[in-house]
């Protein structure tokens, strides 16, 4: 995170509540030598300052608004009373804006420093969007989060050269990836496990005894696979452990030791049984070569060489700054709870411009 600031609740992202905002993976390493401090000396509604750059309340509230409400359209009002070991949703979606900002504002320093600039192609779909934005917002959502034309332009202004920098970062990654190297084999699997987890989600080995009963039912199933009498995935809706049958795997996806098993399979081959940290498996070999699941791994692994290329020149960035945090009026922000304030368009109006064709730093 670019900020650091005394524990307490809401300050780890929960996983499955980073899908609206994602960040790179690697910014804002954990003991970097950054210059943090925590200070007053702030404007009424300033919420922080990163060098020269600064994010006040309307913006925070509008990405805030934004986000609170796309979930409220996928999940529904109840998702924001759910709450896991006194963490709230809002708690955590606090979090991810504050992040996310913060990652803008410091992409616009970068953008500064390398001289940067949208050219005016560029301003003119910023310009349309801002207005077809704004133009949107009904009279109590103008309102209440405290919003202005001008506002409106400026955050699309700082997104796009946000944008605009990661696409010329990225720009020279190498973009052959061989079809050996995204290989994706497809399997049907028996997966019997060799673990628990408490009711806090920590994981505990079963016990010597436990184990030996696993690995019994592991021989039971691999026993019937390999009788001729019995279908694969008829064996593994009784016995696996997992609800999808069949999957496809690729490269440094899974273990070693399935890994080795799985890229020396041929078709229609069932493994012996295999033993890793997880467990037991059992492997059928369906496709030795999936080319709809290969191309999309293609994908996925270009995306990370992107991650990895960004998250290297963005965290060293990052050292170099002095961030200060208004906490005290951070601690006051919450979610707002109003029927007519429902804008949930912001992000969508901005991609409608298509500024730029790489994933944007928040994909």
């Amino acid at each position: 995170m670019l900020f650091s600031k005394n524990k307490g609740k809401g300050k780890r992202l929960a996983a499955a509540l980073l899908s609206v905002l994602m960040l790179l993976a690697g910014c804002g390493k954990s003991g970097s030598t950054t210059k943090v401090v925590l200070t007053t000396g702030f404007a009424k509604d300033e919420v922080f300052k990163i060098e020269s750059m600064s994010c006040r309340v309307p913006e925070i509230m509008l990405y805030l608004t934004t986000v609170q409400n796309e979930y409220k359209e996928v999940f529904g009002e109840q998702i924001f009373e759910v709450s896991q070991n006194g963490v709230t949703l809002q708690d955590n979606l606090k979090e991810t804006v504050l992040t996310r900002i913060a990652q803008i504002k410091t992409l616009n320093l970068m953008a500064q420093e390398r001289k940067v600039t949208l050219d005016d192609a560029e301003k003119s779909s910023v310009k349309a969007a801002a207005d077809t934005f704004y133009a949107s917002l009904n009279e109590k959502e103008i309102e209440t989060l405290n919003l202005s034309e001008k506002l409106i332009l400026q955050m699309y202004t700082e997104y796009a050269l946000a944008e605009k920098v990661y696409a010329r970062i990225i720009q020279d990654i190498n973009p052959e990836i061989s079809d050996d190297e995204a290989r994706m084999v497809t399997v049907e699997q028996i997966y019997i496990r060799t673990y628990t987890t408490d009711g806090s989600g920590k994981r505990v080995e079963y016990a010597e005894a436990t184990k030996t009963a696993a690995y019994n039912e592991a021989k039971e199933a691999y026993a019937l696979a390999t009788d001729g009498a019995h279908d694969f995935a008829s064996v593994a809706a009784q016995y696996s452990e997992y609800a999808d049958i069949q999957t496809s795997i690729g490269k440094g996806q899974v273990s070693k030791e399935l890994e080795d098993v799985v890229f020396n399979m041929s078709t229609g081959e069932i493994s012996n049984i295999i033993e890793d940290e997880d467990g037991y498996h059992i492997l059928k070999c369906v496709s030795t070569y999936n080319r709809e699941e290969t191309d999309r791994n293609k994908q996925t692994i270009m995306e990370e060489r992107k991650r990895e290329v960004f998250g290297e020149e963005y965290d060293s960035y990052v050292e170099t700054l002095t961030r200060t945090l208004n906490e005290k009026l951070w601690n006051e922000i919450t979610c707002i709870q109003d029927p007519e304030v429902t804008t949930s368009d912001f992000f969508k109006v901005f991609d409608s411009c298509l500024l730029y064709t790489s994933p944007s730093p928040r994909d």
